[in-house]
């Protein structure tokens, strides 16, 4: 019998952001496996007042549960709340995707919060706001029947929430590739070398060190140029700096279409994630699979996807003088761009659609016939 699933995601194209990709990949991709699919979409609701919205949410997940057998929240707060609830409401299973910690995310963006993620899951005593969302990301994994995480990384700080690890599935994400778009004109007339750094411009994401290690090299005569494509919080604080540090070698693209950020990474000479926390880039995994030499920190669920000195090359987190070491190297190095070129088109091959779906039916069927023997 055909299994009838609601997925409840807090993104949807034309919105960028891995839970659009994932939720439009799971749409077009399950039914062809034997699950049929119902997106509810927050997009159709955030415009409304805060509280509201997620009232407005939490009806219309119930409104197509009642007509499926289970619910995919595709984060534990925004739209996981309110499909926690109904899935209660329905008595349907739950399956809760954690792609971070929205708490300690929050934290660090809004509360003051300055501790790295992994001195975060151990902290007692947090902002009181930072608190409440911590509650509300636990309470609605510990209700789901399982939790799907994209790395071995974020399995242990789902675990550090106090979520047993027999309810945790590692699933690695599938990054499939569009067509590349095109690269802008201001970034085309860049100098070369060209790095490319891509992200929210958050503080977690560390944009100012791969400002500073460009501008290191310039110092040593490497004409080097950056383009850094993303929105976010930090741009006026990291705009100032890359003009006082770069001059006019550098743009800020702001959001791009995902076919141009594609372009952009494929167009690079050196391709940077210098973030002190990553759950499972999915940039990175763009940059391989584009043939990008990458450079990226050896933290979170970074090594499961790059191997240091075969498909890409790993630094310390917070370290600029290792970050231009490794781009004077990968910049002047030709026979090593491209070699690291060639392996990570192939390593990039292990984040299929078809491997992800395939793991995805087999754990949404095992909690329907799960589920069906408990109701027995």
């Amino acid at each position: 019998m055909l299994m009838k699933l609601v997925i409840a995601t807090p993104l949807y194209p034309p919105e960028i952001g891995g839970p659009a990709t994932y939720a439009r990949a799971l749409e077009e991709g399950l039914p062809g496996k034997g699950i049929e699919v119902e997106l509810v979409k927050f997009s159709e609701v955030r415009h409304l007042p805060k509280l509201v919205r997620h009232i407005a949410y939490f009806m219309r997940v119930r409104r197509a549960l009642r007509r499926a057998d289970a619910v995919l929240a595709l984060d534990p707060v925004s739209v996981g709340l309110p499909a926690c609830v109904a899935a209660r409401v329905c008595r349907k299973p739950l399956v809760v995707k954690v792609v971070g910690d929205y708490a300690w995310e929050q934290g660090r963006q809004r509360f003051g919060v300055t501790a790295t993620l992994d001195e975060f899951v151990k902290m007692k005593r947090v902002p009181r706001a930072v608190s409440f969302l911590r509650g509300v990301q636990t309470h609605v994994a510990s209700r789901a029947a399982r939790v799907i995480v994209p790395s071995e990384y974020l399995k242990d700080i789902v675990a550090a929430w106090g979520i047993p690890r027999e309810k945790l599935s590692v699933i690695y994400n599938a990054v499939p590739l569009e067509r590349a778009g095109d690269v802008p004109e201001a970034v085309a007339k860049l100098p070369r070398p060209l790095v490319v750094t891509a992200g929210r411009l958050v503080p977690w994401k560390h944009m100012d060190g791969v400002i500073d290690a460009v501008a290191a090299l310039r110092a040593q005569g490497v004409n080097a140029s950056l383009a850094v494509v993303g929105e976010g919080p930090e741009r006026a604080r990291l705009t100032a700096r890359a003009s006082d540090a770069l001059g006019s070698a550098y743009v800020f693209t702001g959001t791009l279409p995902h076919a141009d950020t594609l372009a952009v990474l494929a167009a690079t000479d050196a391709f940077v994630l210098n973030s002190s926390y990553e759950g499972l880039s999915h940039l990175l995994i763009e940059a391989l699979a584009l043939g990008a030499p990458t450079i990226a920190t050896r933290v979170g669920g970074n090594p499961e996807v790059l191997t240091d000195g075969e498909d890409g090359l790993l630094i310390p987190a917070g370290d600029t003088a290792a970050l231009t070491a490794a781009l004077a190297r990968v910049l002047a190095n030709e026979p090593l761009r491209t070699r690291l070129s060639a392996r990570a088109k192939a390593s990039a091959e292990r984040f299929s659609l078809d491997a992800m779906l395939t793991a995805t039916v087999a754990l949404l069927t095992h909690v329907g016939h799960s589920m069906s023997h408990m109701g027995s």
